[in-house]
């Protein structure tokens, strides 16, 4: 059975070889799908893996506080409404009043138009928060200091980038800019994170940063938390603390838990909308494409199998079983898918670096994409090869023999 194996793979090889213009055409479509499907979770893999390099650094004492993203009667995850969350300032309240914790701080974020008094203006990022913000995003001041509950409530703390679009330099500690018509005076500028892409979700290079309360002034006095980071004393009493807390809310929230707490690894994980939006938009790309390149692969096997009648017919007249002519087309077509999914892989990967020269990540090889982009690439060669093997094995040797190209 071994050799009947090999010989089928000898045969399939050289049949493939001896059109290989056509067997090119047929995987392109394999091809094409596969290599969508490998890049996304190339970039996908290096997403998680920048945000993972951001938690270590953090140790393992942190967790965060989101909303649950909502759902509709059918269970049919929907999109949040921009400036709405389930949570609030009670329940950043209750976290901070909780035994073991040592930081917390809560994230509220706005967007509107900045103008600097020269009259430079742009669209800016607003975070309001308390001064545990430093530590808990890990963020350094180069230059001046942090909002803390000494400095006036009208001070921001400007990201090196959104300096220089408002200002023109990054030396621009003491100057005021205005957002809705309240007046700022910037008393900090930070060091570049050079990380756009984080566990807050907040690129801080481009971000003004505010008190709270001034964030709540800003949005007619409603203060919308979209997140809440804390750190606990000692990171083993992180399970239990996080079950408390979830306790806590759930009774402010009167027994609804439309939050979610998380922690460790699931931090790393990308939860934003937009990627996963993208992610379902490639893979049923994707999913098209491996349709359509199994289509074609159907096709030029059912070719194949006209072409070779007559070796069809020689094959079964010396002893050939129905079951050795239907592998020797199987094994064709899974060769075909194969080739082609090996393009995809290697064709995605480049892809995914060459996305990744205007990105602020690295793709990142994993054995589950390979065995993914092997798992449907298989796949395609069997359940669309299955049918001209099948009709191929069916034949009758004597009107085979008779068959005439």
């Amino acid at each position: 059975m071994r050799l009947i194996i090999f010989d089928h793979l000898a045969n399939a090889i050289d049949s493939l070889r001896a059109s290989q213009s056509r067997t090119i055409l047929t995987s392109l479509g394999v091809t094409i799908g596969v290599a969508s499907v490998t890049a996304i979770f190339a970039l996908g893999a290096g997403i998680s893996h920048t945000l993972s390099s951001q938690v270590e650094s953090m140790k393992d004492d942190l967790a965060i506080v989101r909303p649950a993203q909502p759902v509709s009667s059918e269970g049919i995850p929907l999109s949040q409404s921009i400036g709405s969350s389930s949570l609030t300032i009670a329940d950043y309240k209750a976290i901070s009043r909780v035994d073991g914790v040592k930081l917390s701080a809560p994230l509220m974020t706005l967007s509107g138009t900045s103008r600097a008094k020269g009259g430079d203006s742009t669209t800016t990022t607003i975070v309001a928060s308390t001064p545990a913000l430093e530590k808990l995003a890990n963020l350094e001041v180069r230059d001046g200091q942090f909002i803390d509950d000494i400095t006036d409530q009208q001070t921001a703390v400007l990201g090196q980038q959104i300096s220089i679009s408002l200002f023109g330099t990054d030396q621009s500690i003491g100057k005021t800019f205005t957002v809705r018509g309240q007046r700022f005076t910037v008393i900090g500028i930070l060091k570049p994170t050079n990380d756009p892409i984080n566990f807050n979700g907040i690129d801080f290079d481009h971000t003004a940063i505010i008190h709270l309360e001034a964030g709540s002034a800003l949005n007619n006095d409603t203060q919308v938390i979209q997140q809440i980071n804390l750190q606990v004393e000692q990171s083993s009493q992180l399970p239990a603390i996080t079950k408390h807390i979830e306790q806590q809310l759930t009774e402010l929230h009167y027994g609804e838990q439309d939050f979610q707490i998380i922690s460790g690894k699931a931090i790393a994980q990308p939860t934003s909308q937009i990627y996963h939006l993208v992610q379902s938009v490639v893979v049923a790309v994707a999913a098209i494409s491996l349709v359509v390149g199994g289509i074609g692969v159907m096709n030029i096997m059912l070719v194949n199998v006209s072409e070779r009648t007559r070796e069809i017919g020689l094959r079964k007249a010396i002893g050939a079983t129905n079951g050795h002519i239907l592998m020797q087309f199987l094994v064709e077509s899974i060769l075909i898918g194969l080739v082609g999914g090996l393009a995809g892989y290697i064709f995605g990967y480049l892809a995914a670096f060459t996305i990744s020269t205007f990105l602020p990540i690295v793709p990142v090889f994993t054995w589950e994409i390979i065995g993914l982009a092997a798992a449907m690439s298989l796949i395609v060669g069997v359940v669309f090869g299955l049918y001209p093997a099948m009709k191929a094995a069916r034949k009758d040797p004597i009107e085979s023999l008779r068959y005439y190209h």
